[in-house]
């Protein structure tokens, strides 16, 4: 293997597993000790990563969980727009779950005079719904998480097992290859989990500043999105994986959607 593939390669496996030791490069580039050594100071000298106790991590600071009111004036236009999107995929009878966050907040207002039950801990979302009662909503109660208006968890209760949900529209902090889908809050990660698994289709709502971007905690891989809904169209290597995982990107412009 080429050196310059080989050391992104490690870079690659230390975003995936955060912690990595030395012996464990060693055993899975199948090279020497010094080999890896000389690797590692490569990616340290760069700033990609750092050293740690008993081997290395990636030197990324994870997103921090900025506060609701702040997220919701930030990239303001691509949000609207991707909640536009998000709302074309709900028909009359739909059973949905949407996920707490500023981005899936958007879709209300596309979404006020269907006849639809709305599954969420998301409080905004369930205020606007008040006036509609057309709009059938279910709470998935715990406690208020302030940070992000959202209700939560404390530990994995299976809140959402009882229901059938047609359709999952999420969002998240940040989003990578390497790392998955992830989020800031630790407390929100079961409920996220749990809507990915139970869904039958599930929608990501991302704009483009979260790309290449990781929070706290993965609740599921790229690969476990039936759709990811931005607003413009991603770089190559998204692309690529979509085709190679089944996954369509839809962005509003210059097309709706990029086929598989």
């Amino acid at each position: 293997m080429m050196k310059s593939k080989r050391i992104q390669q490690i870079k690659e496996y230390v975003a995936q597993h955060q912690v990595v030791s030395l012996d464990e490069l060693v055993e899975k580039f199948a090279v020497s000790k010094n080999t890896i050594r000389r690797d590692i100071q490569e990616l340290v000298d760069s700033g990609e990563i750092k050293k740690v106790y008993g081997g290395v991590a990636m030197n990324d600071d994870p997103s921090p969980l900025v506060p609701f009111a702040d997220r919701q004036i930030r990239n303001k236009r691509e949000k609207e727009r991707i909640g536009e999107l998000a709302a074309q995929f709900v028909t009359d009878g739909d059973i949905i779950f949407v996920d707490s966050g500023t981005t899936t907040l958007e879709m209300f207002e596309h979404l006020k005079h269907r006849e639809i039950t709305v599954i969420t801990g998301n409080l905004d979302f369930i205020v606007r719904c008040m006036p509609y009662p057309n709009l059938t909503v279910i709470t998935i109660g715990g406690i208020l998480e302030r940070r992000t208006n959202s209700f939560v968890s404390l530990k994995d209760t299976g809140v959402l097992s009882t229901y059938n949900i047609n359709k999952a529209f999420m969002a998240s902090t940040g989003i990578s290859l390497e790392t998955g889908v992830t989020n800031a809050s630790a407390l929100e990660t079961d409920i996220k989990r749990e809507a990915v698994e139970r869904s039958m289709y599930t929608y990501l709502l991302v704009d483009h500043h979260k790309f290449d971007k990781f929070g706290l905690m993965t609740y599921c891989q790229l690969s476990d999105i039936d759709y990811l809904i931005t607003d413009s169209q991603p770089n190559d290597k998204y692309v690529q994986y979509a085709r190679e995982h089944d996954v369509q990107i839809v962005y509003p412009s210059p097309v709706l959607s990029h086929n598989r």
